[in-house]
C-alpha cells in the first residue's frame, strides 16, 4: 500500500474536499492532506487556521489521515514524505485541463510519483472554496457545502 498526498489551499475546506479525503483514505495506507501558503491567491484563513480546520474536519475520517503543510514544490514535499502518489480531485471537465497540465509537470519533475484523479461526488461538483467565500460574503446559506465548524469559522471571520 502506498502513501499519498492530497494537497490544496483548502480555503475553506468543503464537503467536496472531505469526500475526496475520505475516499482516498480508504484507498491508501497513509494519506497526507497538505495545505500551503498560496502566492497566487488571497486567502480568507491563515495557514494555521486552515491546518486547524482540516484537523478538526478530518478527525473522524480515519487514523491513516494526517494533516500537514508544505512550502515550495509539492513533488519535493511528496518525496520528503516518501509518498508515491499525488491525489487530485476533479469536479468538472474544466478542471481536467488544469489538473492534466499539473500532473504532466509533476511527472517531468518527479517521474517516480504518480498522480491519480478522484471524481468528486456529483452533489459537490459545483462547490469550490472561492464560491463558498462569495456566498458567505453575500450572506447566503452554507450548510450544504461546509461543516458547521467551517461555517462558524467563516461567519466569525466575516464578522
Amino acid at each position: 500500500m502506498a502513501t499519498a498526498v492530497y494537497a490544496g489551499t483548502f480555503d475553506p475546506v468543503t464537503y467536496g474536499h472531505l469526500d475526496i479525503i475520505k475516499r482516498a483514505g480508504q484507498v491508501f495506507e497513509r494519506l497526507i492532506v497538505a495545505t500551503t501558503t498560496s502566492h497566487s491567491k488571497t486567502t480568507m484563513f491563515s495557514l494555521e487556521d486552515r491546518i486547524d480546520l482540516l484537523r478538526q474536519s478530518c478527525s473522524e475520517l480515519g487514523s491513516n489521515i494526517e494533516i500537514s503543510h508544505f512550502e515550495g514544490l509539492l513533488v519535493n514535499f511528496a518525496r520528503e514524505q516518501q509518498a508515491s502518489v499525488l491525489v487530485r480531485g476533479l469536479r468538472a471537465a474544466g478542471d481536467f485541463d488544469y489538473e492534466f497540465q499539473m500532473a504532466m509537470m509533476n511527472r517531468a519533475l518527479a517521474p517516480e510519483i504518480e498522480t491519480t484523479f478522484l471524481v468528486t461526488n456529483p452533489k459537490y461538483m459545483f462547490v469550490s472554496s472561492s464560491l463558498i467565500r462569495e456566498i458567505a460574503a453575500a450572506g447566503g446559506p452554507l450548510d450544504e457545502f461546509v461543516t458547521p465548524l467551517v461555517r462558524d469559522a467563516i461567519m466569525c471571520r466575516l464578522g
